[in-house]
């Protein structure tokens, strides 16, 4: 597959395409330029994950190239087959292929069993009886060097039997686990003798029980890279001091040695991209599932209607630094809407309806006007609207006693529906509690397509739908799903869902839309005029549609920017 994505030339620094060009030229790995994606299948990817995806399969395309998708899949007790099938569901979605290399850390659990025996043998790791708490108490402190184990200096021979005794399930969990031989005074305190592997009596999503000892992901991760002969091991900057101990298992056992780069993580205002988080959110029910329109997981915004070009075309304007930053998220919006207004086709929706009767259109009488189906694309072309004697339009556009810069329909004003005629409000009806559930108005005839001949203007035009053909549907506007810009900013005792927005989700269950919108498309998309861009919902049944709005016409940064205010 070769998405459409833009070329990463197009986007902002990427000091990282310089390293590989430079690479190129020296000739460091023969000309070859191979990288690899590797989730660890314990969620969903998230958009935070998109940057990375798009970093390792566009770089490698752009010089011609191979990326691999690699499941780093060491913790059974965390994986789950649901989550492997999302994550290669996502990938593809976002617009990849890893054409035939699919492989999991779990493939290579033999060869990284043998290689931990070479380096017992080497006296270069040691079966250690510490509990996890004491390792953590001899680790030692920054100011401080660690303490030896007491089973650091155990003879080959007595490590070689207790590790495979370890493989053969004769121990309960936690109670050894095989340590590297570094160095316990080491700045660095991921080199102060790490644990390689644990004992873990869990069935693999893959493997079974085959295995009851399992490798940590520092110690599997540089020598997966090495077997697939990746040149670039593209990781995010919190592996950055992971990197000494990742050269130091590929140096110590002596095999090929990929070059590992750190480059920043995506952090996105009023978004939270941890995985841990996103499962409690699921779990504990504050959000319907994974896919839920309002959670930053790309199944979510798939959901949600976000395009694959959309989130590509933002991943590459963000060029790649050495600095974790942060990401407004009116930017991202602002990308999704630069694209939906490429390809979205132009419909008129009412989400709250407010009746409008013309009193001089003629009883019984419909018709049916031309309209655009997107003035962005002259190939998208027109389509038939019919008009009647009773529409509905938005209650917000109208007002019995307008403000001075409300240019709407009012009493006694005229506006003109889109794409039909002038009319003007000339009496309303109200209910017991004096609002206004009626408008009676009168139409120009000689205004049909919204021009008057005689040359007058109107300050505004409005949308509408007509009462007789109009479809019911299931409208959803989601708002931020948290209502601080850092979620995880939280007073003392109190956990990150204190920041949940209790309004991030409206269902409004009587929109009125386009007839030919009865039975949409599954995923479809399109912007409702004025209101903003829209998706079809899986919720959707025929003659019930479902519409999620994917982003607003204009940057949510404003309402945001007031709700702040009013908190104030």
């Amino acid at each position: 597959m070769n998405p459409t994505n833009p070329e990463p030339s197009s986007g902002g620094s990427n000091f990282i395409r310089d390293i590989i060009l430079d690479d190129l030229q020296t000739g460091k790995y023969q000309g070859r330029v191979h990288t690899r994606f590797p989730p660890e299948p314990n969620g969903y990817l998230h958009i935070g994950h998109a940057k990375s995806i798009c970093l390792n399969f566009g770089l490698a395309a752009e010089f011609g190239g191979k990326t691999n998708l690699r499941f780093d899949d060491t913790n059974p007790c965390k994986e789950e087959v649901e989550y492997v099938e999302s994550i290669i569901r996502d990938v593809r979605w976002l617009g990849f292929d890893w054409e035939d290399r699919l492989f999991y850390a779990s493939d290579y659990f033999q060869q990284l069993y043998d290689w931990a025996v070479e380096l017992i043998k080497k006296g270069k790791a040691y079966v250690c009886d510490l509990t996890p708490e004491e390792i953590r108490e001899y680790r030692g402190t920054p100011a401080e060097p660690g303490k030896p184990s007491p089973w650091r200096d155990r003879s080959v021979e007595e490590n070689l039997d207790l590790f495979a005794r370890m493989k053969a399930g004769e121990f309960p969990d936690g109670t050894r686990t095989l340590r590297a031989k570094i160095d316990m005074a080491a700045p660095n305190f991921n080199l102060r003798d790490p644990i390689m592997y644990r004992i873990l009596h869990a069935s693999h999503h893959r493997t079974g029980d085959e295995w009851c000892i399992y490798p940590m992901y520092d110690y599997a991760h540089g020598q997966s890279d090495s077997i697939e002969g990746i040149t670039h091991s593209i990781c995010t900057l919190e592996f950055e001091d992971h990197r000494p101990l990742y050269d130091w298992y590929v140096e110590a056992i002596g095999i090929y040695h990929p070059q590992q780069i750190e480059f920043d993580r995506l952090s996105i205002t009023y978004t939270l991209l941890s995985k841990r988080k996103l499962l409690q959110l699921v779990q504990d029910g504050h959000v319907r599932g994974w896919d839920d329109p309002r959670m930053p997981t790309l199944s979510g915004i798939r959901r949600r209607g976000y395009t694959p070009e959309a989130l590509r075309a933002f991943a590459w304007s963000l060029g790649v630094s050495k600095t974790n930053g942060i990401v407004e998220l009116a930017r991202l919006e602002q990308a999704v809407r630069e694209d939906l207004n490429k390809r979205a086709l132009r419909v008129m929706a009412v989400l709250r309806p407010l009746k409008v009767v013309i009193d001089n259109y003629p009883e019984g009488q419909s018709e049916e006007l031309d309209a655009v189906n997107n003035p962005e694309d002259p190939a998208a072309g027109t389509r038939k609207v019919p008009f009647s004697k009773v529409l509905y339009i938005e209650q917000e556009d109208f007002r019995e006693d307008p403000p001075k810069d409300y240019f709407r329909l009012a009493p006694g004003r005229e506006v003109r529906l889109r794409y039909a005629y002038f009319v003007k409000c000339v009496s309303v009806v109200k209910n017991d509690a004096g609002e206004v559930t009626e408008i009676h108005c009168t139409y120009d005839p000689a205004t049909k397509g919204g021009n008057a001949p005689d040359g007058r203007k109107v300050k505004s035009t409005i949308h509408w739908v007509s009462a007789e053909h109009a479809a019911d549907a299931e409208v959803r506007l989601y708002d931020t799903l948290f209502t601080k810009e850092d979620p995880g900013e939280v007073e003392p005792g109190q956990n990150f869902t204190a920041n949940l927005n209790p309004a991030s989700l409206e269902v409004i269950a009587a929109a009125k839309v386009e007839p030919g919108l009865a039975d949409p498309p599954e995923g479809g998309r399109y912007q409702f005029e004025r209101l903003g861009y829209f998706c079809v919902d899986p919720d959707s049944t025929p003659g019930r549609p479902v519409f999620n709005r994917t982003v607003a016409l204009k940057d949510t940064w404003a309402k945001i920017e007031k709700r702040g205010q009013k908190k104030k």
